[in-house]
């Protein structure tokens, strides 16, 4: 039978889309789930505040009545707005080794875009530059993470196949962390501090670290503005996002460092590994996924580096090192001996320079593509 495509109108279905990689890579050593609600969440379209201005779309392939892929196709027109291009975005997608299935689901992208008149069709993208990017083209034995996607080797022989083609690459980075403090970089964490009358934000809390969020994600804004496919976080994706993530945020693991007049100059957020615990729990939290995720954040060999920012006026002088020098005790006391550094752009020479500090190496790859559309209006 010929691969039939059902469009995801309901919850129930976007429980089922959500629920697909799981039997996509069952038992599969390297794939980490995502947080099954964190990601129902995100794809509602009465949940997510990005919908104030995108549109999305989500298809299920079935052959034989078994679901045999799936993809999110989202119209976000910040994009066209920022960038000049009138791109539509693709993501969540996943599909089994049969051309019929990728070329169905990429099909149907390719045809809403050509009905709204745009130019092109990229991805993998999320809503947003926090949402999970790119698809993996080297590292297929390496352990995933959280913030990443992971892919078998198949799924860019089958871009290519559609006609993809590369647009963007981001690089990912296994960090050792140094059981003793690099000269170097402590001399220069102390003269940044000293130079730039600037001071490390001292909370023990979350709920102080809290009050610190909104301030830290607006900086995000101008921070990254000039990253791929970037678009301005809106008020409500701030609050959805302080809400969703910056509670369960150890201060510890999340350093900030304030000017002279108590404002955010630059930030990280940095987490034990919940890689395992993901996989044991398939992204469940309820009923064991929390003790699971706990036993990873008290006991754990292995950290993420999921985002780090820096005020544009104080970039390229230097203040990442106040970071590292921040959080490099903290690692080595709770056992952390191996860092991720998640995806970076390949483009993004100013912080893969800092790894030349520690032994590190670019274990995995993955890619944005693209490929051109023509057609009618909507």
């Amino acid at each position: 039978m010929a691969v039939e495509l059902r469009e995801v109108t309901n919850r129930r279905g976007l429980r089922a889309f959500v629920q697909f990689p799981l039997g996509l890579y069952r038992g599969h050593p390297f794939y980490v789930p995502t947080l099954f609600e964190d990601d129902v969440n995100t794809l509602d379209w009465n949940r997510n505040p990005a919908f104030a201005f995108c549109q999305a779309r989500y298809w299920l392939a079935y052959r034989d009545g078994e679901a045999v892929g799936r993809i999110a196709a989202i119209h976000n027109p910040r994009h066209a707005e920022k960038w000049g291009e009138p791109y539509l975005r693709f993501g969540w997608i996943d599909f089994v080794d049969d051309p019929e299935a990728s070329a169905a689901l990429l099909g149907a992208v390719e045809d809403w875009a050509r009905r709204k008149d745009l130019k092109a069709v990229h991805g993998p993208l999320g809503f947003t530059d926090l949402d999970r990017e790119g698809m993996l083209i080297e590292g297929f034995d390496e352990l995933g993470t959280l913030a990443t996607a992971y892919s078998y080797p198949y799924y860019p022989e089958h871009m290519a196949r559609l006609g993809y083609e590369k647009d963007v690459d981001w690089v990912e980075y296994e960090i050792k962390v140094p059981a003793e403090a690099n000269p170097k970089i402590a001399r220069i964490a102390k003269m940044v501090l000293r130079r730039y009358d600037l001071h490390p934000l001292q909370v023990k809390r979350r709920s102080e670290l809290l009050a610190y969020a909104p301030e830290a994600l607006e900086m995000v804004n101008e921070a990254y503005a000039h990253l791929y496919g970037s678009t301005r976080l809106t008020e409500g994706q701030i609050a959805s996002y302080v809400k969703q993530y910056f509670g369960f945020l150890d201060p510890a693991f999340t350093p900030a460092v304030l000017d002279g007049k108590g404002k955010i100059v630059a930030f990280g957020v940095t987490m034990p590994s919940l890689s395992r615990a993901l996989q044991k729990c398939g992204g469940r939290l309820i009923p064991v996924g929390f003790a699971h995720m706990l036993r990873a954040m008290k006991r754990n060999d292995r950290g993420d580096l999921y985002l780090v920012a820096v005020r544009k006026d104080y970039q390229r002088k230097g203040v990442p090192a106040v970071l590292m020098e921040m959080l490099r005790p903290v690692f080595v006391e709770r056992g952390i001996r191996t860092l991720e550094s998640n995806p970076e752009l390949e483009t993004n020479i100013d912080v893969q320079g800092q790894w030349k500090y520690f032994d590190a190496r670019q274990h995995k790859r993955r890619r944005c593509f693209i490929k051109a559309v023509t057609g009618e209006k909507e």
